[in-house]
């Protein structure tokens, strides 16, 4: 069974960026665990709560086929967070999966994995992505090679979707 780890922040994720591809994935039989700051209930910008099963800086790369960052205002937490860079670039490195919608992109950009490739973002995170080198495309979904980026909660089904062909 394919297992990929969702890393979220502890509120003000964006709730359809994350239920709308963990229902899609775990329909697909693939594993699903998610990951933030805390261990425990997490708190969406709409209404849901989610639970958190391990905090984000534990995640070990050969446990899972790839890692996806959820958006929302607060994933704003990870853009700095050198660990999670650094566990980003290990999936990288290793051939995995590596994605992020919304504005979650921009940690992608600041991990230095977009450089010279093609990423789409929230119309806010475009600068930083190309500060970082990225090709800005402004699309829905962009993938390129084991990378996939979405632009925001409307593109949550074709990321998803995107995830299941690259994993």
């Amino acid at each position: 069974m394919k297992k990929i780890v969702f890393v979220v922040a502890p509120e003000v994720f964006r709730d359809e960026e994350y239920i709308e591809p963990k229902t899609i994935l775990e329909d697909a039989g693939i594993e699903v665990t998610t990951a933030s700051t805390v261990v425990g209930e997490i708190y969406g910008k709409i209404k849901i709560k989610a639970q958190s099963q391990m905090l984000a800086k534990d995640i070990k790369v050969d446990d899972f086929d790839g890692i996806f960052f959820v958006g929302g205002g607060g994933a704003a937490v990870y853009f700095e967070d050198e660990t999670v860079h650094n566990i980003a670039r290990q999936f990288y490195a290793k051939g995995k999966l590596v994605s992020a919608i919304c504005i979650a992109p921009v940690i992608l950009a600041n991990a230095g994995l977009l450089q010279n490739k093609k990423a789409t973002v929230f119309p806010d995170g475009a600068d930083a992505l190309l500060q970082n080198g990225a090709i800005y495309t402004g699309n829905s979904v962009e993938v390129d090679g084991k990378i996939v980026t979405g632009n925001g909660p409307q593109a949550a089904k074709e990321v998803a979707e995107a995830l299941l062909k690259v994993i």
